[in-house]
Formats: C-alpha cells, structure tokens, sequence
C-alpha cells in the first residue's frame, strides 16, 4: 500500500535512482545571486581579515568559488574559533550572519583569537533557496569520510588546513515553514518513506552535541539572543521531539549524523535555529540573533569557558 503524501517526482514508496533526481534538478531555478549577495560585499572587508577561495564547485555551466574569512593576525599559540552559515543554503539569516558578522564585528575580537568563518558553505543552495545541492544530497548529514558532498569535503580540507587549537565552532541556521511544505515531502519522495510534516518551534534555539553538551556555553548565548528575539517556548520538555537539555537547547549526536558542528574536535560547539517566518520576528532580528550568537559565543571562549 502506497503511503498517504504526494510529490511531483518519484513513485511513492521508491527511492530516487538518477533519473528521479535529474528530474528535481532540472526543477531547481536561480533566485538570488551568490556573487551580489555574498562574494560582492566581501569586497569591503577591513583590514582585520583576508579572503580565501577554499574551493570551487562546478555544477553544470555554473562555477562556484568557496570562499572563506580568515583574521590577518594568526597566530598559532592563541585559540581559533570557526564560525560557518549556509551550510543549507536557503537558510538565509545563517549566510547573512556570518557575513555581516565579518565584516562589521569581527575586528574587534581578532587580537585574541584567531577567526575563520565561512559565510556561504552551499552557493548553489543559496542561489536556488535549497536545503540540497545539485545531486539531492543534504550538507548537513555529510560531514563524513569520503563526503558525497563537494561542498562538505572542500570546507573540511580548509578547516584542516587552518591547524592549532580550534576551540569553539558555532554553524548558522534557520526554520523555515518550508521544510514542511516542501524539503520534508521532498525527502520523504527521495528515500522512499513517508515524513510526516513537523512543527517548527517558534522562536531561537539551539542544538548542542551530545557528547560535549557544554551546558554553560550554551545558556549563555540563549541569555544574549534573547535581548534580541524571543527562545522557542518548551514543547512538553522537548523541542522538534527532543529531550530538552536547558531552556531552548537540545543536542544531537553530531559525528553520527554528519553535522556540520561535528566536524572538528572543538570542545565548544553549537548550531543556531532560527525561525523567520515567525510572526513577531523580522528577517533582520533573525540576523542580529545570529550576530548576538556569535559574539556571546567568542566572549564565552575568551573568558575561559
């Protein structure tokens, strides 16, 4: 018996072989610009930093710089923090974060730390407002071995590359009503099983890794965002159907899931969730929740944890 949900491509209880995900891509259009949204205002970036292009992603006729921020004054002896956004592309406020963060923020922490951020780990993702890249895989359970995404394997090369002590790394994201009416279903189509649709928490929250929790790392960035926007209320003691493991945190197994925030061996770690199609948020206080994230993140850090 075929399971109750619908979706333009596949047979319904099938897994996608190539031809299914031809289909969906062919689907896939540009909406937005990755060179004038992302790379452009990376022009103007101070001083404080230098831009590396990590990578290039070739998809199609499309090519794709990867392009990270690192502060000018490296030093091997001081403490490194990563700081990463658009690993889904389409999660907006994550990419404008990050990037708004190293162009206006980020100088002022770069004589004590060293910083690398990458603003836009999935371009194409941006470009088409996808959670996937063009092969319908998902970033963010790609964070493995031998990643099946380009975009996961040229982040962890430059990521590898950067040496010392990486202690904190924070991943950007956000929730969107569209994971229900579109990526869910569209998941659900790939792998050949029914997904029921979720609720999406109302508010900011975080997912800390489950085997290095670090509670009070994360309280403290709950306490700045919450000047800024408003945490996901307490669904039951959960939050997505997880355990909560403090106001506005629940924590995931990272390196099992191929999470982003589980790709490096940094003992402070966290992924920000926020939901702007909330009705009493605004796509800039999704933005300046990001940027408070961070900056209470580095402070952490910088007062000995």
């Amino acid at each position: 018996m075929n399971p109750p949900y619908t979706y333009p491509i596949g047979v319904p209880g099938q897994k996608w072989g190539p031809a299914e995900k031809a289909a969906w891509r062919a689907c896939q259009r540009v909406q937005r610009s990755h060179e004038e949204d992302v790379l452009r205002p990376l022009a103007q970036l101070g001083d404080h930093a230098t831009l590396e292009q990590y990578g290039e992603l070739s998809y199609g006729e499309a090519r794709y710089p990867l392009v990270g921020i690192r502060s000018r004054r490296w030093e091997p002896s001081r403490p490194t923090a990563l700081i990463t956004g658009g690993v889904h592309g389409y999660e907006t406020s994550g990419v404008h974060g990050a990037l708004r963060f190293a162009l206006s923020h980020m100088a002022a922490y770069t004589d004590r730390l060293n910083i690398a951020v990458a603003p836009c780990v999935s371009p194409w993702g941006y470009e088409t407002i996808n959670r996937w890249n063009p092969d319908a895989v998902d970033p963010n359970r790609s964070f493995t071995a031998d990643s099946p995404s380009g975009e996961c394997a040229a982040l962890m090369r430059w990521v590898a590359g950067l040496g010392g002590d990486i202690r904190m790394h924070i991943d950007l994201h956000e929730t969107t009503d569209t994971d229900n009416t579109e990526f869910r279903p569209a998941k659900g189509a790939r792998d050949g099983v029914e997904l029921p649709t979720w609720h999406v928490p109302d508010g900011f929250y975080l997912v800390g890794h489950t085997d290095k929790p670090a509670p009070a790392f994360q309280a403290a960035i709950i306490a700045a965002v919450s000047a800024v926007t408003h945490i996901a209320p307490d669904e039951g003691g959960k939050l997505i159907g997880v355990p909560l493991e403090q106001r506005g945190v629940i924590n995931y197994d990272a390196g099992r899931l191929g999470l982003c925030m589980g790709m490096t061996d940094a003992p402070y770690t966290t992924t920000t969730e926020v939901y702007p199609d909330s009705p009493t948020a605004t796509p800039e206080q999704c933005i300046q929740a990001q940027i408070a994230a961070v900056e209470r993140a580095l402070d952490h850090i910088l007062l000995g944890g």
